[in-house]
């Protein structure tokens, strides 16, 4: 590409993965429910973005089209640049073993009737990964050491029932590896683990990261653990199938837009008692969320905002899209308006 100067300008990659305008329905005793709606995400290379919203927001639906477990309703998924629905089957079938996912209960996603070696030989013999029994060996004591998960020889043989759960976790992650991905979707990763086993993990995410070049989809209900994890990212706040802010964790965390946001970081807590004594109480005007069955119209939080505008965010959908007061995008209409005051995180 030429720049105004006259001089070459190297080609920007294009994301790996692109959502534009997605939406997934499901139909339950005859009625659609639709779970995502209007969804425009980018992922980058070696990039990690969080989404992040109470349950129920649509996090592992998002999560689950991108790894290519569920296929979208409507919008368009582009890999590289490139349509989905553009690449052959056999393109497809590299595609999908590209997009990994590590699933929230690693007790539930790991055969208790295999040891962790006939776990992690499966798909390294089934896509033919290794040429021979001994590179199997090999590749194994390998993925093991880059989890943490040492020695391997004290694990290989034993069965998921008799593993901690943050190490039945970390073979998740090793089985995610086993096929070589560029990308993996960590669908609430360290929930089902000990607080004090969680930053271990988060960190071998992110030296996986830096080593093999991964891009991490974070999916987690805690705003804390976000802005631990994706410091150097991105996050994306979900409400009830839409994302309603997104941006670069410091902006999001120090600054947050919309309130439903701000509501998310005022119940996060302090460790310091005298930040809780003097934190901003954001009041809602419902603790209810509403059921996916009966949307409210237009902005979907607005039966919960204490900031709502009537006449306005019950009828209008509001537009994600970046503010003069917040580099970050927010879709909320009185911010956009320049009606809503600035963020006050202690009173």
């Amino acid at each position: 590409m030429i720049n105004a100067n006259g001089k070459t300008e190297p080609k920007t990659a294009p994301p790996v993965i692109e959502m534009r305008g997605i939406t997934r329905s499901f139909v339950k005793d005859r009625q659609n429910i639709s779970v995502l709606q209007d969804i425009n995400l980018t992922v980058g290379h070696k990039e990690i973005i969080c989404l992040v919203g109470e349950s129920g927001c649509g996090k592992t639906t998002t999560g689950k089209i991108i790894s290519g477990l569920l296929d979208p309703s409507g919008g368009e998924l582009l890999i590289d640049g490139r349509r989905l629905d553009s690449y052959t089957p056999k393109e497809r079938k590299l595609i999908r073993r590209e997009m990994q996912i590590v699933h929230q209960d690693p007790f539930a996603s790991l055969n208790p009737a295999h040891t962790i070696g006939d776990i992690l030989s499966f798909p390294l013999q089934r896509h033919h990964m290794v040429k021979d029994g001994a590179a199997l060996r090999r590749r194994i004591w390998e993925l093991l050491t880059m989890v943490d998960l040492t020695p391997p020889g004290d694990i290989v043989g034993k069965y998921p029932h008799q593993l901690s759960g943050g190490q039945r976790q970390r073979v998740s992650i090793a089985r995610a590896l086993t096929v070589q991905p560029r990308l993996i979707v960590a669908d609430e990763a360290v929930s089902m683990v000990d607080v004090s086993i969680r930053i271990s993990l988060l960190k071998t995410l992110h030296g996986l990261r830096d080593r093999l070049g991964l891009s991490i989809v974070f999916i987690t209900h805690d705003l804390a653990l976000a802005k631990y994890f994706a410091w150097e990212g991105r996050i994306a706040v979900m409400y009830l199938g839409r994302i309603v802010e997104i941006g670069r964790t410091p902006d999001v965390i120090a600054n947050p837009a919309h309130p439903y946001t701000r509501a998310l970081l005022a119940a996060v807590p302090e460790a310091d008692p005298d930040l809780t004594r003097h934190k901003h109480a954001l009041r809602l005007r419902s603790d209810d969320i509403p059921s996916l069955t009966a949307i409210p119209p237009g902005c979907a939080f607005h039966p919960r905002c204490p900031f709502y505008v009537q006449g306005v965010c019950d009828v209008d959908v509001p537009v994600l899209q970046p503010t003069a007061a917040h580099p970050q995008a927010v879709a909320c209409i009185p911010l956009q308006q320049g009606k809503l005051q600035a963020w006050q995180p202690t009173e």
